[in-house]
């Protein structure tokens, strides 16, 4: 049976900055979990940072790509550099994705952790940017095929392909 990696906060966890959840009843996602085959992680929590939290972004809307180069950072609301919690957090998503050998990652949009088709800008003034987070890169480049939220039934596809003996395209570094 494939896993999937899903976003902790999709599943119902406390896990957000606020401390709050974004729990998604997707009838895929349920039937995955029934399943057993959901992989939870929250890449922030696992790179060591609390909940409660204060939100953070990446500077300029640079993307999860330079962070990972280190050519851009992660500030919180607050000031405080926290690109290195982000960092772990994804080289520890990472390590999981491939312990199990994780293929599918469903992860939660907007996040500069997660997002996987924007993040915010960096000005907290909730401005969209078309990059992904540094989870989503890292895993991206990996070879895993990431996917938001919002694509639940794109990442069900690919999950039965695979299933089925099918090698999809790996996806190209963005």
């Amino acid at each position: 049976m494939e896993f999937v990696l899903v976003s902790a906060c999709l599943l119902g966890e406390t896990v957000r900055y606020n401390g709050g959840d974004m729990r998604c009843d997707d009838v895929i996602l349920q039937r995955w979990l029934h399943e057993g085959r959901v992989v939870s992680v929250c890449p922030e929590v696992a790179g060591g940072l609390p909940v409660p939290r204060p939100r953070a972004e990446i500077a300029h809307g640079a993307g999860g790509m330079r962070v990972l180069a280190g050519t851009a950072r992660i500030f919180d609301s607050n000031g405080r550099d926290v690109s290195a919690y982000l960092v772990r957090g994804a080289e520890q998503a990472l390590e999981r994705a491939r312990a199990q050998q994780i293929r599918i990652a469903v992860l939660k949009e907007g996040s500069p952790s997660c997002g996987t088709g924007f993040t915010f800008d960096g000005s907290f003034t909730d401005t969209r940017v078309p990059n992904r987070g540094v989870t989503a890169t890292l895993l991206q480049q990996a070879g895993i095929h990431v996917f938001s939220e919002a694509q639940l039934a794109e990442a069900d596809v690919l999950l039965k392909l695979i299933e089925a003996g099918i090698q999809p395209e790996r996806e190209r570094p963005c």
